[in-house]
């Protein structure tokens, strides 16, 4: 079972200090990875750290769901607390995971994060369920068209010809396209090393390039690849040989 990272958006010390001792007591259930007081630069801060839930008070703030509206990753599931159980109602409204009613206790606290837990795991096995068809349907064809981008709440299919290159970031992969956009999936970038092969080179544990859009080498205190899209990746050391012969082949 996974452990549920959360941001906390709260300023009530009392309900900070019980989530914090919640956590030390739940640490394989339950991180607390940002608390804040307040809405301002949530997106950007989820984009950041990119949780798997958001605790909201609605004592202080009013829920506004168009703040997830600009996030580059996939969008945290919602728990929110309130002395007024009538914001159940709003709370759900907006399709939110749980809610709470304060005082906060212990025991409500680990029905809400297995309840959540629970329909993460749920998402993803019917997210795999569907990358399961998708790769049948890739193999039948003996060819690789297209790669599937897995996200939470969506898969979308990008044209592997129009990949210029990979990059890692933690769990997510990052897609760079020729038509300078940037896509992100919830897989790692060693789930797609099979499907990206022919033009495609791991030439660092960070990135996967299409050398296709090389544009040129550059040796400056090491190895360096310049693409078409103007970003310059580093070859790791350990992989350089054998890239100048999949280059040369």
């Amino acid at each position: 079972m996974k452990v549920l990272q959360a941001i906390v958006i709260e300023n009530d010390l009392d309900v900070i200090k019980l989530l914090k001792q919640f956590e030390i007591e739940n640490s394989v259930l339950f991180s607390v990875i940002a608390f804040v007081d307040d809405c301002k630069n949530i997106t950007s801060l989820i984009n950041e750290k990119k949780p798997d839930v958001l605790f909201i008070c609605k004592d202080q703030f009013t829920y506004d769901p168009k703040i997830l509206n600009d996030l580059t990753v996939r969008k945290p599931k919602i728990i929110i607390a309130s002395k007024d159980k009538c914001d159940a109602y709003e709370a759900f409204g907006h399709n939110a995971i749980d809610f709470l009613l304060k005082p906060l206790n212990t025991n409500s606290l680990i029905i809400s994060i297995y309840k959540t837990i629970k329909y993460l795991e749920m998402e993803t096995v019917f997210q795999d369920d569907v990358l399961g068809k998708i790769k049948t349907i890739n193999s039948l064809q003996q060819k690789f068209e297209y790669v599937s981008i897995a996200s939470v709440d969506k898969i979308e299919l990008l044209k592997i010809e129009d990949i210029i290159f990979c990059k890692a970031d933690g769990k997510y992969t990052e897609f760079y396209t020729t038509n300078d956009a940037r896509m992100i999936s919830s897989r790692n970038l060693g789930e797609y090393t099979l499907t990206l092969s022919n033009n495609f080179f791991r030439i660092h544990h960070s990135y996967i390039v299409n050398i296709k859009y090389l544009v040129k080498i550059i040796k400056n205190n090491g190895l360096f690849c310049e693409l078409k899209n103007g970003h310059i990746l580093p070859v790791a050391k350990r992989r350089q040989e054998e890239f100048m012969k999949f280059i040369n082949h």
